[in-house]
């Protein structure tokens, strides 16, 4: 954005033209809603404060670092690692380049195992959860927020993501009911030959040679490692599934999210470990089949 444009903002309504405007030409995916979280974030307004200061006068320093975060997302930095959260399910969590950035979709993976445990128990039940792939720990620790009576343990490989899982943890207030394990997905629990109610994940499904492919806001900035599902996809949902007669409890539940066109193959996964009885595909709201449920209730 030429200089002499940035030398005639004086107010916060200005400063939003002129920010949309940057962004537009750096054809960011929506130049004024992100300009006002932009603007929002350094002048540390909610939606309301914002509007209503439209007027208001706005200081050097504050368009110095709002120009700053500019220039990062011109560069396709994604918004939430520039601002440092995001949103999940109505909690905001710390995002930042170690760990995946929590989808909507996966917001769906929480509904269905918070509709599904109420169904085989009952809503004081103290249960046991592991997640497999812990991120920023938006589903171990919304689950531990939505279920005051629950234990949940958490297993990534990525030091980084125990690290921000661990801040989110506190910030919600939960940190006691988590335990959280650095480890190669299944291992950790299968040595110590526990038995858990509920196991959750949403691991890396994406197969290697299509991580290349993703935009480059995604392959630019979030881990690989939280990406690639190995030469097919399903390296992961694989092992859990080959572990869960070792894992599950008698009475348990099993829910993963899956990938494009993945759904099928992951419930035939399920369905051969022999761990489940029931198994049932549910959609996200753009109609693709990414929810995967499956249960059993030996008592």
């Amino acid at each position: 954005m030429p200089a002499h444009k940035m030398d005639s903002i004086n107010n916060v309504r200005e400063a939003l033209l002129w920010a949309s405007s940057f962004l537009e030409e750096a054809g960011t995916k929506d130049p004024r809603f992100e300009a006002e979280l932009m603007i929002r974030h350094v002048l540390k307004m909610n939606r309301a404060s914002f509007l209503a200061s439209m007027p208001d006068p706005i200081k050097e320093e504050e368009i110095a670092s709002i120009r700053m975060l500019l220039k990062r997302r011109a560069a396709h930095e994604p918004i939430q690692y520039i601002l440092g959260e995001q949103n999940f399910y109505g909690r905001d969590f710390i995002v930042a380049p170690g760990v995946l950035i929590p989808r909507p979709e996966t917001e769906l993976l929480i509904e269905q195992v918070l509709l599904h445990s109420q169904r085989i128990w009952s809503a004081e039940q103290p249960l046991s959860v592991v997640d497999f792939g812990t991120g920023s720990g938006a589903i171990t620790l919304t689950l531990a927020a939505e279920k005051p009576n629950w234990q949940l343990t958490t297993v990534d490989i990525s030091l980084d993501a125990i690290a921000i899982a661990k801040q989110n943890a506190e910030r919600l207030d939960v940190e006691k009911r988590v335990r959280f394990i650095q480890g190669d997905l299944v291992e950790p629990i299968l040595e110590t030959g526990e038995r858990v109610d509920i196991i959750v994940s949403n691991p890396p499904y994406i197969p290697s040679t299509d991580v290349d492919e993703l935009d480059r806001e995604v392959l630019g900035y979030e881990p690989r490692l939280a990406l690639d599902g190995g030469a097919d996809g399903y390296i992961f949902y694989r092992r859990i599934c080959e572990a869960l007669p070792q894992l599950l409890a008698p009475t348990g539940l099993v829910a993963f999210e899956v990938g494009i066109y993945q759904a099928n193959t992951v419930a035939q996964l399920m369905k051969e470990s022999g761990a489940v009885d029931e198994v049932f595909i549910y959609p996200d709201l753009a109609g693709i089949d990414r929810i995967i449920v499956g249960y059993r209730l030996h008592n």
